[in-house]
């Protein structure tokens, strides 16, 4: 028998189903979902970022949710805390903690051991910062790290424009300064044994799912939540309005972006970030892969269940 107390997450890309399966597992099961999810940690940013629904969470008890406000710092060692407590009071109630989520770096900071270690790269992103310093110069991109991350501009030169790209890059798909996420790199050693449900589609099913959330949440109040965020002081200076579609419909409402490109770049963005997903939740372990396109949701769900029934009472 693994060592460590058995627990199961839900993984796969954005879009692919993971919610829905989470709710129905979680009432089999009698367990508690602790959302994986490194934008759902923010009060007041609901549509934009697929929240749950405060009816769903009164049925099944949900985690890690609304736990800081817009403007404050959320690093993943503040993630690793707040779910490892959540487990343990879970366990403790004599119930099942489910994870689920879309995040990869919070998963491996809660079950790798490490903070510092593996640390996400996307090659787009640092192209994007790259291309920056080129149009603005190396002091602007300078500058940007030094909003974000004091320390660790302190120590790269300003027209290291490599290393300072890569630094935007970590802090941009962590939301965490660079600096803090070495600080906090010692080990933390997790006592959950976890077994990865990873569900996937096709590529094409993916990209319609999310071009048709988007049109979906554009029109569900959307451009609103951004409105009001704007309005009480929460704006492009915090990470949290970096992720795509509130930096977009930030610009919308500040009238440099039509509606309809802001909604296209919101498409384009999570596409990237759906691309991106796929390939790093493929090199989790150990992962039992489902492709939801393929199995009737009844078959699907049974042999999900089983598999996690297994794992639970072993």
């Amino acid at each position: 028998m693994a060592q460590g107390y058995p627990v199961v997450a839900i993984i796969g890309s954005t879009a692919v189903g993971k919610t829905s399966l989470s709710l129905e597992l979680a009432a089999a099961l009698n367990a508690e979902v602790i959302s994986v999810d490194s934008r759902q940690v923010y009060r007041y940013m609901d549509v934009g970022t697929d929240k749950v629904s405060l009816s769903d969470r009164r049925s099944i008890l949900h985690h890690v949710i609304d736990v800081v406000d817009p403007d404050e710092p959320f690093t993943a060692a503040a993630f690793v805390d707040l779910a490892q407590k959540a487990a343990a009071r879970i366990r403790a109630r004599g119930r099942v903690p489910l994870f689920v989520g879309g995040t990869p770096f919070y998963y491996k900071a809660l079950f790798s051991g490490t903070l510092n270690s593996n640390l996400p790269c996307d090659r787009e992103t640092r192209a994007c910062f790259e291309g920056f310093a080129e149009a603005e110069g190396p002091e602007a991109l300078h500058r940007r790290l030094a909003e974000v991350d004091e320390e660790t501009a302190a120590r790269l030169h300003p027209h290291d424009v490599r290393r300072v790209s890569r630094a935007l890059e970590i802090h941009a798909l962590t939301g965490t300064p660079p600096s803090r996420l070495f600080a906090e790199g010692q080990k933390l050693r997790s006592e959950l044994n976890v077994l990865y449900i990873g569900l996937d589609r096709p590529r094409t099913e993916l990209y319609e799912n999310i071009a048709s959330r988007v049109r979906k949440q554009f029109a569900s109040g959307y451009p609103q939540e951004v409105e009001w965020l704007l309005k009480n002081g929460f704006d492009e200076r915090f990470p949290s309005m970096q992720g795509f579609g509130y930096r977009e419909l930030a610009a919308y409402c500040r009238g440099t972006m039509t509606f309809e490109d802001a909604l296209e770049e919101d498409i384009r963005r999570t596409k990237a970030f759906c691309r991106r997903q796929k390939t790093w939740f493929g090199k989790f372990a150990p992962t039992l892969w489902y492709d939801v396109s393929v199995s009737s949701v009844c078959a699907l769900r049974a042999d999900i269940l089983e598999a996690v029934k297994r794992h639970v009472e072993c």
